[in-house]
């Protein structure tokens, strides 16, 4: 009646098509039966109608009777008849052409995973390319994050925060680095220059509040600070003191040493020891004593391994 839920069939499309593929074949098999049932009996009224009835009596073919050539093209569309039932059926029916299907799909998906593959592939490399410019890009905005420092042969740095030695072109080398970076420095450092460097930003780490300084010098309250507003500088430079390069040690990048081949016992400030492991040795220069240095030195470079 009205409202009444027409219920769901629990035959799913696979099984429907099975049964509708098999109700096809008995249709089939059962016209092909009664095709063969006409053809007897009509073979036989065919040869009646000539023999008894006299129907077409006197035609030949060849010498043939009239009805046998009807008989035989009648023969030949059953036996037609039965090939298309039987073997056309079998290689051109609902298989054959589920076969071809399944053929067709599977090369398709041949195609298609060819293609993925290559689209794999080809955003991997579109990747790695991408991968490649970050980080050369990267390394093109990283700062090359420098400890400048002169060290006598027992790791001496100064005394009474204040150089041992006197050394010009170890402070022409000096003022060469570091002209138009940041330079970073503890305040008792600061305090021990008389003004401040020119053609150089000053970034002076003290835990004082309110630390006055002129303009130009940045004050912050800690190494991490300091590389922060560095980090726009190519190559800021780390300049002491003793407590500084100990903490920045672990930082930099690079390492310009000047090694002063002399031992200083009166020193209060030392160098950390360099471990050769984690630091290797890439240019080195030797400068003799003589009558404008009272030390023989060497300009030694470092780099992070």
């Amino acid at each position: 009646m009205f409202g009444k839920k027409k219920e769901k069939s629990q035959i799913d499309q696979e099984q429907l098509e099975l049964i509708q593929n098999a109700q096809h074949r008995v249709r089939q098999k059962k016209r092909l039966y009664i095709h063969f049932v006409i053809f007897l009996i009509g073979s036989i009224f065919l040869i009646l109608a000539n023999t008894v009835l006299g129907i077409g009596e006197g035609v030949t073919f060849f010498d043939k009777d009239w009805f046998v050539f009807a008989i035989i093209l009648w023969l030949f569309l059953f036996c037609y008849h039965v090939f298309n039932v039987f073997i056309t059926h079998r290689f051109m029916g609902k298989d054959w052409e589920k076969q071809q299907l399944d053929i067709l799909v599977s090369k398709q998906q041949d195609r298609i995973a060819k293609l993925k593959k290559e689209f794999i592939n080809e955003e991997s490399i579109i990747a790695q390319s991408q991968a490649y410019n970050e980080v050369q890009e990267s390394q093109k905005k990283k700062s090359e994050l420098t400890l400048i420092v002169a060290v006598g042969e027992n790791n001496a740095i100064g005394k009474d925060n204040q150089l041992i030695w006197h050394l010009s072109d170890d402070l022409k080398r000096f003022k060469t680095l570091t002209s138009g970076h940041h330079i970073i420095m503890g305040r008792k450092t600061y305090e021990s220059f008389p003004n401040p460097l020119p053609n150089r930003t000053h970034v002076v780490i003290t835990r004082q509040e309110n630390y006055p300084s002129p303009a130009g010098v940045i004050i912050v309250n800690s190494l991490e600070a300091a590389f922060e507003v560095s980090k726009n500088d190519e190559q800021p430079f780390i300049i002491g003191g003793g407590e500084i390069y100990k903490q920045a040690l672990n930082f930099v990048n690079k390492i310009e040493l000047t090694r002063v081949h002399f031992k200083f016992p009166d020193a209060d400030t030392f160098f950390p020891e360099i471990d050769t492991s984690i630091w290797q040795e890439v240019d080195k220069t030797n400068h003799l004593k003589d009558e404008k240095h009272d030390y023989a030195f060497s300009f030694i470079t470092y780099i992070r391994k």
